[in-house]
């Protein structure tokens, strides 16, 4: 089975760009929880970073669909990557 992917690096800057923004919440949430911020504001802070994230884990499956799948399934390990795909699918 595939274990990575064709570099494509507009891919990966806009994934870390993206994961740096999301570190930028995750500490912002560290912050308010220290400074004993209004819960509700903790827990809205807390949801944006993990919608954020959310969305960084559909694009690198969309990419790993696009690239790693594919190229199993030419290859005939289709019933593997698929049950692979599927166990992280139904972590989501």
């Amino acid at each position: 089975m595939p274990k990575g992917h064709p570099k494509d690096n507009s891919d990966e800057k806009q994934i870390f760009r993206q994961l740096k923004i999301v570190k930028g919440h995750l500490e912002r949430v560290i912050k308010m929880t220290q400074e004993d911020a209004y819960c509700i504001d903790i827990v809205h802070q807390s949801l944006a970073v993990q919608a954020a994230l959310k969305k960084i884990d559909q694009k690198i499956i969309k990419r790993h669909m696009q690239h790693c799948v594919a190229e199993a399934i030419r290859e005939g390990n289709d019933r593997e990557v698929i049950d692979e795909v599927m166990r992280i699918m139904e972590k989501l």
